[in-house]
């Protein structure tokens, strides 16, 4: 399950510790230019017992590769080992709007990220050549810097590693790298048309220690005869993110829709969005997309999707239970999806 961006804190750790005693097995942490992940992610682990506890996501463009390794084992050692560390490059309207930080080279940012993450794990002097140069040579500084490895020794020396990402590039990086994907309104029918080239590629090179490939995906869970009006909760961030993240050309939500065959409709989100006209935008957003990507109707529809889901891969279902009897829908989804 994913916490929400702007909920109330207290209403947010009640929901978390109910879900908990229900079985749910990971919560992940936004950050976007919100309030910091690792804030919640530290306090969630002092609240908590079972449920691991992801980052989802922690742009690699905010912090330094060190500090990000260093994160991940701290929230890791206070949790007892329940860290998931999720990473993304996010996109240049945040990275360069918030941050003020060049938004170059994703995919080799991520990959460098990645390997000095696992080094730093490892208690490896630091050592890295490419675009992150550690130590700095003296030429960029004073000279005085020196190969450092970590003071305290990690819980593990392996902390799983989940990469958000959508273009093919991205998706085949993570099946070759990562524990586990991330990806963002997934649609089990149109996975092998979009997806399949991208991962079985990245699984070709893949490391036999990072065992299996995880696939994350999901969306809204109401289950019942009279929830399908519950969908339309769905609309408002599909056209946030199709519509407004980004720009005319440089939008990878747009881009996505568009490889899912909706052309026509990511141009017209696209439109309204930027124009201003936000909710005509919300409704612009495919109902077929919404239906696919979520899991919203009677038991036995959601029991088919599951279904679908798992035969597309994913071996760990993200959703976010909605309406009166969200609870009642978490509890049905947990045992369908054992």
């Amino acid at each position: 399950m994913q916490l929400n961006y702007a909920g109330n804190k207290s209403d947010v750790i009640k929901d978390v510790l109910e879900y908990e005693a229900r079985g749910l097995d990971v919560v992940w942490i936004p950050e976007a230019y919100s309030f910091d992940a690792p804030s919640a992610m530290g306090f969630l682990a002092a609240v908590t017992k079972t449920i691991k506890i992801g980052s989802g996501i922690l742009p690699i463009y905010s912090r330094t590769p060190a500090l990000i390794a260093m994160t991940a084992a701290a929230v890791d050692e206070l949790s007892g080992g329940r860290m998931i560390l999720g990473l993304g490059s996010s996109g240049p309207q945040v990275i360069e709007g918030w941050h003020g930080v060049p938004y170059d080279k994703p995919l080799a940012r991520t990959r460098e990220v990645v390997e000095i993450c696992r080094s730093v794990w490892r208690r490896e002097p630091l050592v890295h050549h490419g675009l992150y140069e550690i130590p700095l040579p003296p030429e960029k500084g004073t000279g005085l810097g020196k190969p450092l490895k970590l003071i305290n020794h990690p819980l593990r020396s392996t902390i799983p590693i989940y990469i958000a990402a959508i273009g093919p590039k991205n998706v085949e990086m993570a099946a070759e790298i990562a524990e586990g994907w991330l990806p963002i309104f997934f649609v089990p029918e149109y996975k092998d048309r979009v997806w399949k080239q991208a991962i079985d590629k990245g699984l070709s090179r893949r490391s036999d220690e990072l065992g299996a490939f995880d696939i994350v995906a999901g969306g809204l869970l109401a289950i019942g005869d009279d929830v399908e009006h519950l969908l339309d909760l769905a609309r408002p961030q599909v056209a946030l993110y199709v519509g407004g993240m980004g720009a005319k050309g440089k939008n990878f939500y747009n881009d996505l829709a568009k490889r899912y065959g909706f052309e026509r409709e990511a141009e017209e989100i696209q439109e309204l969005y930027l124009a201003g006209k936000k909710d005509e935008a919300a409704k612009a957003v495919p109902s077929e997309l919404l239906r696919l990507s979520n899991f919203v109707g009677p038991r036995g529809y959601i029991e088919e999707r599951v279904a679908a889901f798992k035969e597309a891969g994913v071996g760990t279902f993200s959703v976010t239970p909605v309406g009166k009897d969200k609870y009642e829908s978490f509890s049905i989804f947990r045992e369908l999806t054992l």
